[in-house]
């Protein structure tokens, strides 16, 4: 029975989803670990270090369906790897004759780590798609309402007016940064970890490079220019970068969650019927999506630490740091793309109140656009003295609860020199956005020059 609520058959449909699970899970491990052990074999064979007809058997033997599990873990408990096992079964799997030549100079981190990164190349290749698609999503939202005046808020209280096309325009752009960071991280990370006993791959003679190599061909991964088994910067790699889209995804959902509030119902959760409700409140429709973007982006923010712990890596081989990765990163990647998925569902979905986000601006009547009229007002009483005036306005307009304008028009100063139509104009929220739309259009040029449109 699962002990992590991400890998139950119950709680795993709100954790995670169930292409990464089958992408980082163990069953995908242990034939990846199989695939790196038939892909030496054929790079051995083409080197004629080993037979072709051995590699062709080792080959057709790869297959984790044919394993035995139970005999796996008895033997795993005992050993501490899986690799031990797994060779065993399969040299018998792979006959006498072809069986003898399986596992040929390496080592068990050279498989584990190698079956890791094929794991990373999919489960970055998920995670790019449906990124994708959410940068399409939020570049449409932000088109749409590149001009929808709504309150720009600090500290959560009315600052000035913005417009939801640049809210989802800031949304948009720092997940565009991930796109781009992905081919770092791909180059980094997606890298042969080959070595052997101590990684200078002895056992092999002078064939060492030339196997790595023939190796990397084999898998489609880049060359290290030397063995990594005790540098772990480049799983680091990636695990950095899905703690920084998991920050960015949660900055989405902070802000939809608090803009779905009953006093702001600015936006909603895309609906479905059953979806967010309450066992006692049939009115509830709660921002579920949002909830699961946090949680499952905090899982990720706390396994990043343990990933970086793990690369103080003693000597040629980590006593424990090592083993520590692979509770840190699948899981990592797991609850990554779940987010993600969840940030996906928003952004498509989303259900935006235009009219209520006018009234929400209005709700002050006019107080958002004190900065603006004090701007107004300066070329004509100087900075100073206009920071007075609308100061007095302001708390004018709160204690009798009248509008920004009335209050100015009561002040004998501003009466003498401006009339209510320029005051008015001074007051108008769609008049004061500075450059809020310049900002959305460069960023959904970055996305179309990205393919995201």
């Amino acid at each position: 029975m699962p002990v992590n609520p991400a890998d139950g058959a119950v709680l795993g449909a709100l954790y995670g989803t169930d292409a990464m699970r089958a992408t980082m899970g163990e069953d995908a491990f242990l034939q990846r670990m199989l695939d790196v052990e038939a892909a030496l074999a054929r790079a051995q064979a083409r080197r004629s270090i080993i037979p072709a007809e051995a590699a062709e058997a080792i080959t057709r033997a790869a297959d984790a369906t044919r394993l035995d599990r139970s005999a796996m873990a008895a033997a795993t408990r005992n050993t501490g790897y899986p690799v031990v096992a797994l060779v065993k079964q399969l040299t018998a799997l792979a006959g006498p004759e072809a069986g003898r030549w399986t596992h040929w100079g390496a080592t068990t981190q050279d498989i584990m780590d190698t079956a890791l990164v094929l794991q990373v190349r999919d489960g970055l290749a998920l995670i790019e798609s449906d990124l994708r698609a959410t940068c399409v999503a939020l570049a449409a939202m932000a088109a749409a309402h590149r001009d929808t005046v709504m309150a720009g808020r600090t500290h959560l209280q009315h600052a000035l007016p913005v417009t939801f096309g640049y809210k989802a325009a800031v949304w948009l752009s720092p997940l565009l940064a991930s796109i781009d960071g992905l081919a770092r991280v791909r180059d980094r990370a997606l890298r042969l970890s080959f070595g052997g006993a101590a990684g200078t791959l002895a056992s092999l003679g002078d064939q060492g490079l030339a196997i790595t190599r023939e190796l990397a061909t084999e898998l489609d991964l880049a060359e290290a220019d030397i063995p990594w088994h005790v540098a772990r910067d480049g799983l680091n790699e990636a695990a950095c970068w899905l703690g920084i889209l998991c920050g960015n995804l949660s900055k989405i959902a902070t802000d939809v969650m608090l803009m779905m509030q009953t006093e702001l119902a600015e936006v909603s959760e895309p609906h479905v019927r059953g979806r967010g409700g309450s066992s006692t409140m049939p009115q509830k429709r709660n921002p579920i999506a949002c909830e699961y973007v946090l949680s499952q982006s905090r899982g990720v923010h706390a396994l990043v630490p343990q990933m970086l712990a793990a690369m103080a890596q003693d000597f040629e081989r980590g006593t424990g740091p090592w083993q520590a990765e692979l509770l840190a990163l699948p899981q990592a990647f797991l609850l990554a793309h779940g987010a993600l998925s969840q940030a996906r569902f928003i952004a498509e979905g989303l259900v935006v109140d235009a009219a209520r986000m006018r009234r929400n601006v209005d709700a002050t009547h006019g107080l958002i656009v004190s900065e603006a009229v004090m701007m107004g007002l300066a070329p004509v009483f100087g900075r100073g003295e206009s920071h007075h005036i609308v100061n007095d306005a302001c708390d004018l307009a709160i204690a009798e609860g009248i509008g920004l304008t009335e209050a100015l028009l009561r002040d004998a100063r501003v009466a003498a020199k401006l009339d209510a139509t320029a005051i008015g104009k001074m007051t108008d929220p769609a008049a004061y956005l500075g450059s809020a739309g310049a900002f959305v259009d460069r960023v959904l040029a970055r996305a179309r020059s990205m393919g995201v449109s």
